[in-house]
């Protein structure tokens, strides 16, 4: 299954990119997560890096530990699931940014692939997850969009 979702946020890729995977400061506006952390000592986002993020409210017991394959600051990043979660046989994500036509703004894309098990379920959850990705996803860039704003109007 793959969901895709995009935003348009007032303010140049590199802002928007370094925010998202600054993991001191993504709890101070992403909606989903209770806890973001990344592993073994590292203190930057980058290829090979593992990070750990944990759900808020009924999501809280779940933890995604990803390790990111992919990592060109302002363009693109791109992390695959290295435990292992309930409900998902696979899960991978990437974040693309591109600059609006006037360079005063960016576009982000959030792009999730994943396979739902169990597989004889797949039929049924794939389509309830992906919708579930959609919404969560477009609540958090919106969530982005307004903490860059308020950021820049201050």
């Amino acid at each position: 299954m793959r969901s895709v979702v995009r935003e348009s946020i007032a303010a140049p890729c590199e802002v928007v990119f370094d925010l998202v995977h600054d993991y001191e400061r993504r709890l101070e506006w992403d909606t989903l997560l209770s806890r973001a952390d990344l592993e073994g000592g590292a203190t930057r986002a980058a290829r090979g890096v593992v990070a750990t993020c944990v759900g808020r409210g009924w999501l809280a017991p779940f933890a995604l530990s990803t390790v990111y394959v992919s990592f060109e600051r302002g363009k693109v990043a791109a992390v695959k699931l290295v435990n292992r979660v309930p409900f998902f046989a696979t899960w991978a994500a990437s974040i693309r940014h591109a600059p609006t036509e006037d360079n005063e703004g960016s576009t982000i894309t959030y792009t999730v692939h994943f396979t739902a098990r169990p597989r004889w379920l797949r039929w049924i959850i794939e389509p309830i997850m992906g919708a579930f990705f959609r919404w969560e996803t477009r609540k958090r860039l919106a969530a982005l969009r307004a903490f860059l704003a308020k950021s820049r109007a201050s």
